[in-house]
């Protein structure tokens, strides 16, 4: 008899929705941020400036990710339901089709077709539309997507990304505070960059790379935008 040993598993889909969110908030707040107070700091606007500019595009842009997110991932919830609904409907008219469709999909993936058949009829016998949605929709019933979960890590995410470059403009020195942002946001851009990579099981260091250099465009370009037009906004 052969003893089957239980090793760890290390997969992250199920935590790709909340994950994608609250990575995607952080880099946005911090980056659109500090970009922001780059370009009207190289521009000479005052620090009482660039703090009500700060929370400004802290608070905008909090809900609009919020926002956003949440009717992105609404209309994913209301597409999946509806293709529940309707696989609901096929397998209480038709299910001697449903169980052949079921079994010509295990039999794609390799079983012979006696097996394929004889798997269809037990998986649906224990969970027939669990066994539909996850082999002929891609839907996993125990993973769907939840569309205030997603707004709330979006915005939370995008406010903590803004309040650092908005808290060194507080305590910062005047002369200092553009290349202090700056050398900030890159930072801790390549950190979230990692961070994501290393909890995606990805490469931790092309991650951070691939965030940071288009981090240092973007504030290479507001800050052109600030010498450009060199006056207070």
């Amino acid at each position: 008899m052969v003893t089957i040993h239980q090793l760890p598993e290390r997969h992250s889909f199920h935590r790709m929705g909340w994950l994608r969110a609250s990575v995607l908030g952080a880099n946005d707040g911090l980056l659109s941020t500090a970009s922001l107070l780059v370009g009207m700091a190289v521009a000479h606007t005052g620090r009482s400036g660039l703090i009500l500019a700060g929370v400004a595009a802290m608070a905008a842009g909090a809900l609009s990710m919020a926002a956003g997110e949440y009717v992105s991932v609404s209309s994913q919830a209301d597409s999946e339901h509806a293709d529940l609904e309707y696989e609901k409907s096929e397998l209480e008219n038709f299910p001697l089709h449903e169980l052949e469709e079921l079994a010509k999909i295990y039999e794609a993936r390799g079983l012979e077709s006696k097996l394929a058949e004889q798997v269809a009829i037990q998986l649906m016998n224990h969970d027939a539309i669990g066994a539909h949605a996850r082999d002929e929709l891609g839907i996993i019933t125990g993973h769907r997507v939840r569309p205030i979960q997603a707004a709330l890590s979006s915005a939370a995410a995008f406010s903590v990304g803004a309040f650092i470059p908005l808290l060194i403009v507080l305590i910062c020195p005047v002369k200092w505070l553009i290349l202090t942002v700056s050398v900030t946001t890159l930072i801790s851009l390549g950190f979230l960059g990692g961070l994501s990579a290393f909890l995606g099981h990805a490469n931790m260091v092309r991650g951070a790379i691939r965030v940071t250099f288009w981090g240092a465009i973007a504030l290479s370009a507001t800050a052109g935008i600030g010498i450009l037009f060199g006056v207070a906004i």
